[in-house]
């Protein structure tokens, strides 16, 4: 949610500052807004324009009253948390000589707020962000006049934000820019991404690398609690004590090509054709010259991992459903009990949690707040955590024991396709490792379930080369039905889960999804002529849950449904029940959800734009839910 980038340069004003900004909005859309705005470090003072809506409504007010030429600049896209979307709510907000944008909740902001309007300020919008700035131009104030005429305004405004950042409750990625200090940004965070980005003669600040990556690939990490200052192309870095540090950096080895849409109509149309590189790319390079699997960043004593006598995977979303497809394998491989929860219920419940439960996090962006703070307490029981993200150094990587990093390349959709398919990757090799170092696998076992995960690139392209245009057909086809129905057994399950969930976030329709044995257990009574149902069915060669799916085809035909069944070539017998049927290649039932859920990811972006919606950023949803 919510987006950040900043960028300051030379002291000679130009308009690079606001192309930047600009360039890094736009590249940041994808996280989810509501209003938009920029401001610009001049000769004139700071310059702020702002509006709701989306980007073009900015850039309109921009070229009907262009700013002057800039040496720094700040610029944010909001989603509304504090009060409702508007321009006076859009960020940045004005206090004093500073503009400041913010990431985050300010959860002590009511306090705050009458702390300020005490000292006689006014506040014009509903957000919490408008009394931290206010908070801070305050003490910068203060600050100011006890330092005297000689006093550097950049390294007076860095010991304000430390001591302000410290009054902050709650999460924030915080940055501030003045007059007084042409060509300077000061910034903090806690709990909310922010990235710096290290160019030459210039610096960059974004809440991911996707800000800055058509400018430089070279970006560093900033710390909780730590605050930055750029100047120019100078980055200083200080942590909470005060004392400067140096920040880790890496390059970014995706460019700003992967963030366009390559020739595809949408953004989720370019992700779902990239499933097969990106399961390939999660696979590359993980077993080593002695034929054992090699995670990214293992830190925890392999000793402590084969004492591990349960598992919780903690998510939200899809990525819950990714860890609920784990659980089949991880239990099969490792005889090791599994729980998946959902990170926002977790640490809530009094979980049962202890130096031998191993958690495992699943996050795209790796700053899912709630994730976050469900690790945060998991490790306070004691319990070890093994994060997987696609995003490095982001909250979750650097928090956890252990990463094991999706290589999926940036996905800009909101509806995340490519991510889900990486994160069933990545828990399958994290499954695979704890059997082969715990030694419920032979290595010749490991080797085979690894040789069948390497065949999946070419079996999902396959899927999509085949089939790709029959299920379009059909989204258009169903584009005037309300609800939709889900069934699938075993990591079927999750799969219909995931295929409700796509429909709803796409096209705003009722969709649910369900084991298909609950069906006669009460959701029967949902079925009426013509519904469509969604039936995933396993491969023959597991009779026991093909018959019983089959079953259950049955059972909702005869109530008038309509029956759109997945199902592997060559499986004829859920032809005389089924009014649709989308071929899958064949492949073992764990491997499964790999293949059926992109039929399923297809359909909802094709009802979607049949019905005219924004595929890539639906209603009141966010990329990246930074905010618990």
């Amino acid at each position: 949610m919510c987006g950040i980038v900043g960028h300051t340069g030379p002291l000679t004003a130009s308009d690079r500052s606001l192309t930047v900004l600009l360039d890094g909005l736009s590249r940041l859309e994808y996280r989810g807004y509501d209003s938009a705005g920029v401001a610009l470090v001049t000769a004139d003072g700071v310059s702020v324009t702002k509006a709701a809506g989306k980007l073009e409504h900015l850039r309109a007010e921009l070229d009907a009253a262009p700013p002057a030429p800039a040496t720094a600049g700040i610029g944010h896209t909001r989603w509304a948390t504090h009060g409702g979307p508007s321009t006076v709510n859009a960020h940045p907000h004005r206090a004093g000589r500073l503009a400041v944008v913010h990431n985050g909740i300010i959860e002590n902001f009511r306090p705050l707020r009458a702390e300020v309007e005490a000292a006689g300020r006014t506040l014009l919008s509903s957000t919490d962000t408008e009394v931290a700035a206010h908070v801070l131009d305050l003490d910068y104030a203060r600050r100011l006049e006890a330092a005297g005429a000689g006093a550097d305004p950049a390294v007076v405004l860095v010991e304000s934000m430390r001591a302000v950042a410290a009054r902050l409750e709650g999460s924030f990625a915080l940055l501030a820019v003045t007059d007084l200090a042409p060509g300077t940004i000061v910034a903090a965070r806690r709990s909310s991404p922010l990235v710096i980005g290290l160019g030459d003669g210039e610096s960059f600040l974004g809440s991911d690398v996707a800000a800055f990556v058509s400018a430089t690939r070279r970006a560093a990490e900033v710390d909780d609690d730590q605050v930055v200052l750029l100047r120019g192309g100078e980055v200083t870095v200080w942590d909470a004590e005060g004392t400067v540090v140096e920040p880790r950096t890496w390059e970014v080895t995706w460019d700003a090509s992967a963030a366009v849409k390559g020739g595809y109509e949408t953004f989720m149309d370019k992700e779902i054709h990239e499933q097969p590189v990106a399961v390939a790319d999660t696979l590359r390079g993980r077993v080593d010259e002695r034929g054992e699997i090699q995670l990214d960043e293992m830190r925890i004593d392999p000793a402590v991992l084969r004492s591990v006598d349960k598992i919780i995977v903690i998510a939200c979303g899809t990525a819950a459903y990714a860890g609920h497809v784990a659980k089949y394998a991880i239990e099969h491989w490792c005889r090791v009990p599994v729980e998946v929860e959902l990170a926002h219920e977790f640490r809530y419940r009094d979980p049962v949690v202890s130096e031998k439960t191993l958690t495992v996090a699943i996050s795209q962006s790796g700053e899912t707040m709630d994730t976050i703070q469900a690790v945060r307490h998991a490790r306070e029981q004691g319990s070890k955590v093994l994060a997987i993200v696609n995003t490095y150094g982001s909250t979750l990587a650097r928090e956890a024991d252990a990463v094991l990093y999706t290589h999926a390349g940036p996905e800009v959709a909101v509806a995340s396709t490519k991510a889900f398919l990486a994160q069933i990757t990545a828990c399958y090799l994290l499954g695979l490792y704890l059997a082969q170092l715990r030694g419920n696998k032979w290595p010749d076992e490991v080797a085979d379930y690894l040789a069948h995960l390497a065949q999946m690139p070419a079996k999902i392209q396959d899927l999509l080369d085949g089939q790709e245009e029959r299920v379009r057909a059909l989204g258009a086809e169903l584009a005037d039905k309300t609800s939709f129905l889900f069934l699938g057994r075993h990591v079927g399950y999750p799969v219909a889960l995931e295929g409700a969930l796509k429909l709803k976030e796409l096209a705003y329709v009722h969709a649910e999804g369900f084991a298909a044995g609950e069906l006669k257990h009460g959701p029967i009574a949902l079925v009426e002529e013509g519904l469509p149902v969604f039936v995933i069915v396993p491969t023959p060669r597991r009779p026991l849950l093909h018959d019983k799916v089959v079953s259950n085809i049955q059972e909702v035909r005869a109530r008038g449904a309509r029956t759109i069944v997945i199902a592997e070539e060559g499986d004829l017998t859920v032809e005389p029940f089924a009014d649709d049927v989308i071929r899958v290649p064949r492949t073992p039932t764990l491997m499964w959800p790999l293949l059926t859920v992109v039929p399923l990811q297809v359909f909802a972006a094709a009802l979607a734009r049949a019905k005219g919606l924004d595929i890539d950023q639906p209603r009141n949803l966010a990329k990246s839910v930074t905010v618990e």
